[in-house]
């Protein structure tokens, strides 16, 4: 058969140590390496494929990183900044594939001449499917791999499954442990009979695709992030095709030990994940009764008679008619009474059906299908929802990094492995929620100035402002008018909105962790109260924690009323913004929290573990703005602002001047509700939105 057997599991292990996906990845945020290709393999089209027939939706790897901006200042220098806006952080997108070069763009594999490599070549170049939700880009890598092994299977070989395919095959049939979803792989079966080279090619090519999706769907693949929220936008560290296959198929026995590897690791996904088999073991005992064939015909209600009847009474274990009483004689057989009504009412409610009594075409239809007896409960949806939300986060956290759970109003600080500290935190509010997402935090601001988001401006100011033409000088404001223009800047100082001391990590939604000055509201037990920033208590007692050791709390107190002042951290920092509504705590007892945007209920509807659709509401088509507001961060070493005719806020408006009433925005329309398939192709990104705090 062309190569020896060992000459193939060479080449498979010589790719795994050129494009492997190691099992303890690197940390997501770090630059995604080069992957050097050979010119004889096909390269993997850089676009996201439409599918085997059905859209992928978020099956996507990372994009990889810009460039740094220009070369900061030495590491924990103090960099003495203007009020100037920064260079904000490229932005993260989630569910988009990182490609290589477009397909032919490098020359074909040859194609094989031997029976079994020609078989599956021509397998595939067929586009029939495969797998569902196997994207044509999966297909080009799975083309890939098999043209640079000359087209060899790697798990069927002589009939039977190599030892590598039996061990994927049994992860495989254990997804469920992961909270997976075991009929989304199946595992080809070999029979008895001797095989075709044509039948080889389809068990092989099929136990490729369930292997692949399997590792896509272990690293977050399952579903598309932005039918959820527009907010959730984390960078998924989703691996390729052909480097799931040759680390998977050159780990021999231990291929299912590899595949498993996909799934995260942390303590608090496998603190979920140990519920999940308790809760499935606490409800597994009983089944439903077998499920039994209901002819078609009229819906039967209470007092009508029908042939059904009898074999609805012996599926629900009633006799076989109603006893008569001193009132009434007995029942016939075939009367639809009110025993069989109740039982069939039972049936609907345990199967999500309407609760009517009456056998209606979905009840006999339902009647026909076996189901457990234990729907996944809403404690199992629970579960399930947060453990693959661990799949959004990177597979190594970083030795060092800070993690914020939206849900718990904690912000928590890891260093070396280790919690160093623990605060609270007030997040955004219901209508202006705080993202979900990771970013590399990368320098603080002591004595910020803030200037006032178009959002804010638009939405709170601006009214004030008409109503009241003293409102900014009051609070210490200073209105700036330029080319028509206007915007709002709030100087340093004990009101401002950022209070002392800002940290921040560029991201496309340009939020950050602050001070704030209304320090009473951390008493608060619900404290989702901002526009989407974090809040920090304490905040000199996490700059301990997270900035340089020569700039001390007490070093850094120094300088506040000293002007705005930059200090740049020494090694970026990873920032975890994470939503877990159901998390262990440091002794792996799991805590629950209120689900404050609602993400729960669309996941659960995402993952089809409840009923409904997915609706997201569009948004309005904006006027042209005339609103300038500068972004809310300040770039260390920027230039200072340019000249504007600039009127304090300090110097009331003259009488009979209204500046503010020529740019009042429009009122916006309301939303249109439009669907949005949780497995379809990723929408357009969200409009960045700048300045939340």
């Amino acid at each position: 058969m062309g190569a020896s057997r060992s000459a193939s599991v060479a080449l498979a292990a010589l790719m795994a140590g050129c494009v492997g996906y190691a099992v303890k990845a690197e940390p997501r945020l770090d630059p995604a390496p080069s992957v050097v290709q050979s010119a004889a393999a096909p390269s993997v089209s850089s676009e996201q494929g439409q599918g085997d027939r059905v859209a992928t939706g978020a099956i996507s790897a990372p994009v990889s990183p810009s460039p740094d901006p220009a070369k900061p200042a030495a590491a924990g220098e103090a960099v003495q900044t203007p009020a100037s806006p920064p260079e904000t952080g490229k932005a993260e997108t989630s569910n988009a594939e990182a490609g290589s070069e477009p397909a032919g763009a490098v020359a074909a594999a040859p194609v094989p001449t031997d029976p079994m490599g020609a078989a599956l070549a021509a397998r595939l170049a067929d586009p029939a499917p495969l797998l569902a939700r196997l994207s044509t880009k999966d297909r080009e890598a799975m083309q890939a791999f098999y043209g640079l092994g000359a087209f060899k299977p790697v798990w069927v070989v002589d009939g039977a499954f190599t030892p590598a395919a039996k061990a994927a095959a049994s992860r495989l049939s254990l997804a469920a442990e992961d909270g997976l979803n075991v009929q989304a792989y199946p595992v080809p079966v070999i029979g008895t009979q001797g095989l075709t080279e044509a039948q080889t090619a389809e068990i092989e090519l099929k136990l490729s695709a369930a292997i692949v999706l399997y590792a896509k769907d272990a690293r977050g693949a399952r579903i598309n992030l932005s039918a959820i929220s527009r907010l959730i936008t984390p960078t998924l560290d989703i691996p390729s095709a052909d480097a799931v296959l040759a680390r998977v198929a050159s780990a021999g026995p231990q291929a299912g030990t590899v595949l498993q590897g996909y799934n995260p690791a942390q303590a608090g996904y496998l603190a979920l994940k140990a519920r999940l088999a308790s809760l499935r073991n606490l409800h597994s005992a009983p089944m439903a009764a077998s499920p039994v064939t209901i002819p078609a015909g009229p819906v039967l209600k209470v007092g009508m008679n029908d042939p059904r009847v009898p074999a609805l009474r012996r599926h629900f274990g009633l006799p076989t008619r109603t006893a008569g009483t001193l009132d009434a004689a007995s029942g016939e057989p075939h009367a639809f009474d009110a025993n069989v009504s109740a039982a069939v009412a039972k049936f609907q409610r345990g199967r999500g059906l309407p609760i009517t009594g009456t056998l209606t075409p979905q009840t006999v239809a339902a009647l026909g299908r076996a189901e457990s007896s234990s729907r996944v409960g809403d404690e199992e949806a629970t579960v399930l929802v947060n453990m693959e939300r661990w799949r959004w986060l990177p597979s190594d956290l970083g030795r060092d990094y800070v993690l914020v759970n939206i849900p718990e109003f904690r912000l928590r600080v890891v260093r070396n492995g280790t919690q160093r500290d623990e605060t609270r935190v007030i997040v955004g509010k219901a209508e202006t929620p705080t993202p979900v997402f990771s970013g590399m935090m990368e320098y603080a601001v002591i004595n910020p100035s803030w200037n006032v988001p178009p959002s804010i401006l638009k939405n709170e100011f601006l009214p004030a402002l008409a109503r009241d033409p003293n409102y900014a000088a009051r609070r210490g404001y200073e209105v700036v008018y330029r080319n028509g223009n206007i915007s709002v800047r709030q100087p340093p100082g004990e009101r401002n909105a950022l209070g002392f001391i800002k940290f921040l990590f560029p991201n496309n939604h340009a939020v950050y962790l602050h001070d704030t000055p209304n320090r009473s509201l951390f008493s608060a037990s619900q404290r989702a109260m901002s526009h989407g920033c974090v809040r920090v208590d304490d905040p000199f007692r996490f700059a301990d924690s997270v900035l340089p050791e020569a700039w001390s709390s007490e070093r850094l107190k120094k300088l506040i009323g000293k002007g705005e002042r930059t200090i740049r951290l020494p090694e970026k920092l990873p920032v975890h913004l994470a939503y877990f509504t159901l998390d262990a705590d440091e002794r792996g007892s799991l805590r629950t929290f209120s689900d404050l945007y609602g993400h729960d209920a669309r996941m659960k509807i995402a993952l089809g573990l409840a009923p409904g659709s997915l609706l997201v509401a569009k948004a309005p088509v904006k006027a042209p703005a005339k609103v300038a507001a500068r972004p809310s961060t300040s770039a260390p070493g920027a230039a200072g602002a340019s000249p504007e005719v600039r009127r304090a806020a300090s110097h009331p408006a003259p009488s009979g001047a209204n500046p503010v009433r020529a740019v009042r925005a429009p009122a916006a329309r309301s939303a249109e509700v439009a669907p949005v398939d949780p497995w379809g192709p990723v929408p357009a990104p969200a409009p960045v939105s700048r300045g939340w705090w």
